[in-house]
């Protein structure tokens, strides 16, 4: 009798396992449809922006070179510490000297959340583009990339000192690094960059179309077909 009760005992344990592990698989809440996956950067997505994607350029773009209204526009999303950015950096300076007059180049913030001084670099121009100085401190954070790139610290003062060279407003300096606007102004251009699917640097978008990047040489190509109208 005692025997055949736990036999009965086992067989009922068993089964309400099963059911417990059925329940678990259908129902798994950790794992619901409308739980979405922590971002990169750790921030939450703005629903409304699945909508529609946002514009490639706004108000708030920084222009280098504005060829008008019917040119072809280069769109770069980049990471000031990003190595391939650092390469393409001089074909993009050369492109832009080619093609004076002929084309728009627009840069855009894309900090990769992996890269340490990323968010800093790309704050600090945003700090000197305050001050009417985006190229020249775009094109100083490159030059010496690899003399700051890739560390475990942070090189905000390094950044201040490329921005007492360029003779800035260093009290306005500091108060623009300071000031959460110029953090969610960098913000914005990466929020935008995902809507529009860029998932890594450099993210180049030609007359609208996102370029495949396997060789420099790209870039002046799907430039030409845009000229062309191709």
């Amino acid at each position: 009798m005692q025997r055949r009760t736990a036999i009965a005992v086992v067989i009922v344990l068993a089964a309400l396992a099963v059911i417990l592990s059925t329940m678990l698989l259908v129902t798994r809440p950790w794992e619901s449809a409308g739980a979405a996956p922590a971002s990169e950067t750790g921030t939450p997505t703005d629903a409304s922006a699945a909508a529609a994607p946002p514009a490639l350029i706004n108000d708030t773009t920084h222009i280098l070179d504005d060829a008008g209204a019917d040119a072809p526009v280069v769109v770069e999303f980049l990471d000031f510490e990003c190595e391939a950015c650092g390469q393409v950096f001089p074909t993009m300076e050369a492109l832009r000297e080619q093609y004076a007059g002929e084309v728009t180049f627009a840069i855009r913030y894309f900090p990769l959340p992996g890269h340490y001084n990323s968010g800093n670099a790309a704050v600090a121009v945003e700090a000197a583009a305050q001050q009417g100085q985006f190229e020249a401190m775009y094109q100083r954070m490159f030059a010496p990339q690899a003399e700051w790139g890739e560390g475990q610290t942070s090189e905000a003062s390094r950044f201040r000192g490329f921005a007492e060279e360029l003779g800035l407003d260093m009290a306005a300096y500091d108060a623009a690094i300071a000031d959460p606007a110029t953090l969610q102004r960098v913000e914005d251009d990466f929020q935008a960059g995902m809507a529009l699917g860029v998932s890594s640097t450099p993210g180049i978008f030609i007359d609208g179309q996102p370029l495949e990047l396997t060789r420099l040489s790209d870039i002046e190509t799907a430039i030409q077909s845009a000229l062309d109208g191709e």
